[in-house]
């Protein structure tokens, strides 16, 4: 059995969709980031960075104790070793996945979330941040069209792979971004396909009642107001 530690966000369905794809058992944790629960000692220690979604796993490869694994990308190649699903083992072909699961990772979601929130939750509109981060989109955009012009069918290659888990929940949010989908048809096509993957829907679907419609005060100050001192406020609490 997998414990999700889970909200229904970008990073959120990455693992919802990956464990959908491998038929796994787990069960879902809900942690309200609107509510600070990142923050709790008992989620601190098992995702130190405060940040969802993290894993545990009850039933290791090892047979050992309970793994605990954050950070998303972490989790999708644990996830990937664990069923040996979705992340080939010839060394180029594996290179490949993980080439684009790092460029999601540390270029389109970070990107992407930077762009969102200045267009989005902003207290007031910063013309340079909002340019500034809508080019990079854009420019990431053009890089994934260009990529998957040169394979035909999914990001790292033939094979769907967790590279695509990995990107599909961020150009997932390419409305909010207003980024038009239809200027990238290598995109378009890819997304439109995804999509209409059985797994794909199910992880899009976990939890979506939980979604708040409005942010309110406290949610935000929860979401963008964390310092160092919140991470050693549930330190302390965990002592």
């Amino acid at each position: 059995m997998i414990d999700l530690y889970y909200w229904p966000t970008p990073n959120g369905w990455k693992i919802s969709i990956m464990l959908e794809e491998c038929g796994l058992p787990y069960r879902m944790v809900p942690v309200n980031i609107g509510k600070g629960e990142q923050f709790a000692p008992q989620f601190l220690a098992i995702s130190p960075n405060n940040r969802m979604p993290a894993i545990v796993d009850q039933a290791p490869a090892d047979g050992g104790a309970p793994i605990s694994v954050f950070e998303s990308g972490a989790i999708l190649i644990y996830l990937a070793e664990k069923t040996g699903r979705f992340m080939p083992t010839e060394p180029r072909a594996r290179m490949q996945v993980l080439q684009w699961l790092m460029w999601q990772m540390g270029g389109l979601g970070p990107m992407a979330g930077q762009n969102g929130h200045f267009l989005l939750y902003a207290p007031e509109k910063v013309p340079y941040a909002i340019e500034r981060y809508g080019k990079e989109v854009n420019r990431l955009y053009g890089v994934l069209d260009a990529q998957l012009g040169r394979t035909g069918a999914f990001v790292a290659g033939a094979d769907y792979s967790i590279a695509d888990m990995a990107i599909f929940p961020w150009v997932r949010t390419h409305k909010a971004q207003q980024v038009p989908l239809e200027e990238f048809a290598n995109i378009q096509r890819w997304y439109d396909a995804l999509f209409e993957r059985a797994a794909t829907r199910r992880g899009l679907d976990l939890g979506k009642a939980l979604r708040a419609a409005t942010l309110t005060e406290d949610a935000r100050k929860a979401l963008f107001g964390q310092t160092a001192q919140s991470v050693r406020a549930g330190e302390h609490r965990r002592d």
